[in-house]
């Protein structure tokens, strides 16, 4: 069986799992649903650095790569933020994610690095656009050179 022709598919439902998951983190951080920032029942409050900012990265940016709009970019500030976060917040407490706490962050930050250097795979909007840009560059005929 040829598992190649659903590469394309699978990186789709990887970058929206991904997305989504990301963009529920930040939901949870800046409106205290889904059991609030770190499961405190509560929002990080307005402003707070680097939380709060950590959570709008991940409300903005974790949309973009679900619906693969601009999802390279996306998915690299996104495994930007999840670097930094591991080395900042994580890697002081202990050397390895299983001592430190820092299992999600590294997992979002290669998760996200993956997706900047493969790409959206076939269902995201940035495929659709590109394919509709080059149908009508196909489309397009220049007008015959007029001679004076």
């Amino acid at each position: 069986m040829q598992f190649d022709r659903f590469s394309g598919p699978v990186l789709s439902l990887f970058r929206v799992v991904t997305g989504l998951l990301f963009l529920c983190h930040g939901v949870a951080s800046i409106f205290g649903v889904f059991g609030g920032s770190r499961g405190s029942g509560q929002a990080i409050p307005f402003g707070l650095w680097p939380g709060w900012w950590a959570a709008l990265i991940q409300v903005i940016f974790g949309t973009l790569v679900l619906v693969g709009l601009f999802t390279r970019l996306g998915a690299l500030i996104s495994s930007g933020s999840m670097a930094y976060a591991y080395f900042v917040v994580h890697q002081p407490e202990a050397l390895m994610p299983l001592r430190n706490g820092g299992e999600l962050a590294v997992l979002f930050c290669w998760s996200f690095f993956l997706v900047a250097v493969l790409g959206p795979g076939t269902w995201a909007l940035d495929t659709v656009i590109r394919r509709h840009r080059r149908d009508e560059l196909r489309a397009y005929t220049p007008a015959p050179a007029q001679v004076t």
